[in-house]
């Protein structure tokens, strides 16, 4: 049966494919649960109605993400922490953090597209690559620097 994807289906197609698929498959799993529908020839036509639509909405968020990667290129970040005697950090720094204080600044970046292996735990500088939709990649310019030198007890 051919069917229409209405939503990405894994080991099947991508959203607003037509892919052939087992009749059984099709009418107790992928209709019910509004993942496909049957690619009859009204449906087709809607198809191509949608994916006019669809490539004026990815043409504009591409834009919107190039954009972002061209302000975030060399964007320096400063993060201040709590240091102890010896230079160590209290708290590390994840991307977590780093996707909040990137919020603060006015930059819409999910912690998940931040490139960062493992948390930073020292001060200094660190370039950091943001992975963005599109395939599209910024570097920013993350320094990590002390509140405080610490106090000495006496």
């Amino acid at each position: 049966m051919k069917v229409i994807l209405l939503q990405n289906v894994e080991d099947v197609g991508k959203k607003y494919e037509v892919k052939e698929v087992k009749d059984g498959y099709a009418r107790n799993f992928l209709i019910p649960q509004n993942l496909a529908k049957p690619a009859t020839k009204q449906a087709l036509k809607w198809l191509d109605s949608q994916k006019e639509v669809i490539a004026v909405e990815v043409e504009e968020e591409l834009k919107k993400f190039q954009e972002l990667a061209s302000n975030l290129d060399d964007l320096e970040v400063q993060i201040t922490l709590k240091v102890g005697d010896e230079g160590q950090l209290f708290e590390s720094v994840n991307a977590q953090k780093i996707a909040e204080k990137l919020k603060e600044m006015g930059f819409d970046v999910k912690k998940s597209q931040i490139d960062l292996k493992d948390a930073i735990k020292q001060t200094g500088e660190f370039k950091l690559k943001i992975n963005l939709d599109h395939n599209l990649e910024a570097e920013i310019n993350l320094s990590i620097l002390p509140e405080n030198q610490g106090k000495k007890e006496e």
